[in-house]
């Protein structure tokens, strides 16, 4: 059994590797996509899963980590953890539920330590139809400019213009422009694509052949950087079905949120990542949440990214100032404290449980 703390890692490389081992540890077969970039210090990068139970199983749990590239360090730690819990393999052995734990879904973004993929695609905006006009994000125009200075630190003069523009339509407003999606600016934040994204592809191809067959399906999406630090906030990941918002509800508590009833941090969004399991999974009563964990206050967080983004459009930007802008991105994702992780894994723990549960009272 690994410990806690032992589950968590601070690159990328370390992370897969000791998923892995666990994977292995545990018997089972990994299948890794791999990916066509390699990672910050050269190494390979794949999205790699695990079926810990029967591939025919009615009754599926996917546990999946780092949407968001540089918020992996979390979900890679629970999943790591949960592959050494022998407890928690017996529950889900015991009803017949079979779990697929899908670790790094942008794993380009979990090594080099951004928040995106190759692309500058947030993944989590990136699943439209792209055969359709896609939505537009008038708000994002009016800030986009004041988000991306020419310089950083931004002058005083920048600072006052977003303080001015939060004094006007208050830190809700703008959380909603920047983080809702656009698919205008490349270079911009929260930028959706106008195609899929290898990521995108690589997730749709696990679903085809680990989730078709499930009647029941259950997934549990880990994510850093919303609400109060060290709590994992469950935000209905599904769509606007109140059947399925009630079902989520009724497994994980009805303190579980939604972005379409206003209830949660997050603002609404569109292109999210849950509309492959509709598109893939059809027939599947299908559940999920994303599990949320604060780190740092939403400005902050902000701030963080846009440093990422200005430091990805000037690479001859002094290292000092390189490894500051990646340090301060990390701690809005990641807090690298025992507590902080104990917290991460207790609530997983707990949630995981739960969806066993759900999956097998559900009919």
């Amino acid at each position: 059994m690994i410990g806690v703390i032992d589950a968590f890692s601070a690159r990328y490389a370390q992370a897969r590797l000791k998923f892995l081992e666990a994977a292995a540890s545990a018997g089972l077969a990994v299948v890794s996509h791999v990916h066509p970039a390699l990672g910050r210090d050269g190494e390979a990068l794949a999205v790699d899963a695990a079926l810990d139970g029967a591939h025919d199983a009615e009754r599926l749990l996917i546990v999946t980590s780092a949407c968001h590239g540089v918020e992996g360090h979390a979900g890679s730690g629970v999943q790591v953890f949960a592959l050494h819990d022998e407890e928690w393999r017996d529950k889900a052995h015991a009803a017949g539920v079979a779990v697929l734990y899908v670790h790094a879904l942008n794993p380009y973004g979990f090594s080099h330590t951004r928040r995106v993929t190759q692309e500058n695609v947030d993944l989590n905006r990136n699943f439209q139809d792209f055969s359709q006009p896609l939505p537009v994000n008038a708000a994002y125009r009016e800030v986009h400019a004041l988000l991306l200075p020419d310089e950083w630190p931004p002058s005083l003069a920048n600072t006052a213009s977003i303080a001015l523009y939060v004094a006007t339509h208050g830190p809700k407003a703008l959380q909603a422009a920047i983080s809702q999606g656009q698919h205008e600016y490349a270079d911009g934040l929260f930028y959706g694509g106008v195609a899929p994204t290898w990521s995108n592809l690589a997730w749709r191809r696990l679903l085809q052949a680990y989730a078709s067959r499930a009647r029941r399906l259950a997934w549990i999406d880990l994510h850093t950087g919303l609400g109060t630090s060290g709590i994992g906030e469950r935000i209905f990941a599904g769509r606007n079905e109140p059947a399925a918002l009630q079902r989520a509800r009724d497994w994980w508590g009805q303190e579980v949120t939604s972005i379409y009833d206003g209830s949660s941090s997050s603002a609404f969004l569109t292109g999210l990542a849950f509309n492959a399991v509709h598109d893939e999974c059809p027939h599947a009563e299908y559940t999920g949440i994303a599990l949320e964990y604060g780190t740092l206050p939403l400005l902050q967080m902000m701030q963080a990214l846009r440093g990422d983004h200005w430091l990805h459009q000037h690479p001859e930007a002094p290292p000092a100032l390189a490894a500051d802008i990646k340090r301060h991105l990390l701690e809005a994702f990641y807090t690298d404290t025992d507590a902080w992780k104990g917290q991460v894994i207790s609530q997983a723990r707990q949630a995981m449980f739960q969806a066993v549960d759900g999956l097998s009272r559900s009919g």
